[in-house]
């Protein structure tokens, strides 16, 4: 994302003859991006700092850990921009071999993380926990307080997540691999085994030694349906 269309195309341009590289979508107006964003399946995001209304560094810090080349003419904000876990910072005008070197770091930081399974870091019953995603089965509304969730994780544990919407908790999971299936509940799509229109069959035992379904709410089936298929 760049605001001045001519360095846009440009690094546009740069991008499509990186093989690595797939342009999934180009801005110039770092507003529209932040609104757009969360629709759009992305690995890495390259931001120009320098932009009106909204600079690349607090455009940063709304996309809750997602990896990020900066691009800039400016030496100023090269601190603050690894503040950030920044992949990397390239200067302006941008080079080819620059860029490609950023972004062959970008894809081991991508690759890395993918082999982790990716984590966060959540308020819990315990403190402050790191939570692994591919650790996470399902997360319920909590029972005793509303504002909390109770996350279910595949080995049969579970705890409660402190004071957190789903809406947040759909912000920082891995869009591809969950999906809130009614008011009160999010799940892998890892677990479901079978479903119809209106339940889910997990792979997940309860109590009674038997699979565990989940209904299917009519507001959420079509984002279900996309994600399982």
């Amino acid at each position: 994302m760049d605001d001045e269309l001519p360095g846009l195309t440009y690094l546009k341009m740069l991008c499509e003859q990186i093989s690595e590289i797939e342009v999934v979508r180009a801005f110039n107006n770092p507003v529209v991006f932040l609104k757009e964003c969360q629709e759009i399946e992305f690995d890495l995001c390259i931001l120009d700092i320098e932009m009106p209304e909204i600079n690349g560094l607090e455009v940063a810090k709304l996309l809750n850990g997602k990896p990020v080349i900066f691009t800039t003419a400016y030496r100023d904000y090269a601190a603050e921009a690894f503040d950030l876990f920044a992949v990397d910072y390239v200067r302006k005008p941008v080079q080819m071999d620059r860029l490609q070197l950023a972004v062959q770091k970008a894809v081991k930081y991508i690759q890395t993380e993918k082999k982790s399974g990716g984590f966060t870091q959540l308020n819990t019953d315990r403190g402050k926990s790191i939570i692994y995603f591919d650790q996470i089965a399902y997360i319920k509304t909590a029972e005793v307080d509303s504002r909390d969730k109770y996350l279910k994780m595949t080995d049969g544990k579970g705890l409660t997540l402190k004071n957190i919407s789903f809406e947040k908790l759909l912000e920082l999971l891995p869009k591809r691999e969950f999906c809130q299936v009614n008011k009160k509940e999010i799940i892998s799509v890892g677990i479901v085994k079978h479903f119809s229109n209106d339940e889910i069959v997990t792979s997940i035992v309860d109590q009674n030694n038997k699979n565990m379904v989940l209904n299917l709410g009519i507001s959420f089936r079509s984002d279900f349906l996309k994600k399982i298929k």
